[in-house]
């Protein structure tokens, strides 16, 4: 024993310090932890940049329909707002990718994903033409389905701040 130092790992009565000894497996986890936290990094530079580019895109539309008087158009402006809703659902979804990044709590995330959901639908509604479907009972199935699909995220956002405010109680 005298003649290995102390910090020499073949020395016969040496162990790793359970602390300090990572695995493999270990390496291998954080590796792709590491992965995954700058595919979500770029993910949220991806989104952002795409609100940007919408932001600019939404205002050179309605410059250019200001000479030409098609701002007056309702289906030109109904086009507008479907661009802002469409611009609102990606910061909406850049949200959750950050929650994501900051391990934010999972109701936070749900909440979210909820709120991604009803402006989505409202969208769907604000832009919904019945001109667009080949039959009424298409129209009335797609109606009805959007119906059923907001009651739900209404419900879930519902049942979301009712539990969150019971547990906040507590």
């Amino acid at each position: 024993m005298a003649d290995s130092p102390p910090d020499d790992p073949s020395a016969p009565d040496s162990t790793p310090d359970p602390a300090t000894a990572r695995t493999r497996g270990d390496r291998v986890s954080d590796a792709t932890n590491r992965f995954i936290h700058g595919v979500e990094l770029a993910a949220a530079a991806l989104f952002a940049l795409l609100f940007g580019i919408g932001v600019i895109d939404l205002a050179i539309q309605i410059a250019e329909s200001v000479p030409t008087g098609a701002i007056t158009d309702p289906n030109t402006v109904i086009g507008f707002i479907e661009t802002g809703l469409l611009l609102l659902i990606i910061v909406e979804v850049y949200e959750t990718v950050v929650a994501y990044i900051e391990q934010s709590d999972t109701r936070r995330i749900v909440r979210l994903v909820i709120y991604t959901g009803v402006i989505a639908m409202v969208r769907k509604v604000i832009i919904f033409r019945t001109t667009e479907y080949p039959t009424t009972q298409d129209a009335l199935f797609a109606a009805v389905s959007y119906t059923i699909i907001i009651g739900g995220l209404v419900a879930l956002l519902f049942v979301e701040r009712s539990v969150g405010s019971s547990l906040l109680a507590e």
